[in-house]
């Protein structure tokens, strides 16, 4: 890849960090303002409560799909440390090619509902629920994506990285 590549690459990861850190700031808001409405001021409100949620949703699937990198997803490592460069090549292999299968497969009838629920929408927010769901497309594709890589990098014989667990950590 080439240095320029890296550079716009590095640049799109720091911001869909950003937009992710702008999501939990706005949950956390809307969480505390729910509070103050409710237990000091006696007037529960629902719509904060319903954007804590939907934040919470997107959160999690544009962290999944763009902050989280391969090396810091969970995974059963207790098989997968204890073997050598060319069996972790085709382990990572094979789950790549299951999950490219599974979420291609999923996918038209993912969009098919997606699309469907426009009739629907939120209770206080009045949100279509077509677009609150739609980061799940985002995430499916994008997932879809990463483990193309994977797999065309363990094609071409690129071991994922050793598992260190002298190194293991909450990924901070």
């Amino acid at each position: 890849m080439t240095s320029s590549l890296r550079t716009i690459g590095a640049w799109l990861a720091r911001r869909a960090e950003n937009i992710a850190a702008a999501m939990l700031v706005a949950m956390f808001a809307a969480f505390l303002l729910q509070i103050a409405f409710r237990y000091v001021l006696g007037l529960p409100i629902g719509w904060t409560h319903e954007i804590s949620v939907i934040l919470w949703l997107w959160l999690v699937l544009w962290g999944a799909a763009f902050v989280v990198r391969e090396r810091e997803e969970i995974r059963f490592d207790i098989l997968y440390g204890a073997v050598g460069a060319g069996p972790r090549r085709a382990m990572a292999l094979a789950s790549a090619l299951a999950l490219i299968a599974l979420y291609a497969i999923s996918l038209p009838a993912v969009v098919d509902y997606v699309t469907f629920m426009k009739v629907e929408r939120t209770s206080y927010l009045k949100i279509r629920f077509d677009w609150l769901f739609s980061i799940y497309i985002v995430f499916a594709v994008a997932t879809i994506i990463r483990y193309i890589w994977i797999a065309w990098q363990s094609l071409r014989g690129v071991a994922p990285d050793e598992f260190d667990p002298t190194k293991a950590s909450s990924g901070v």
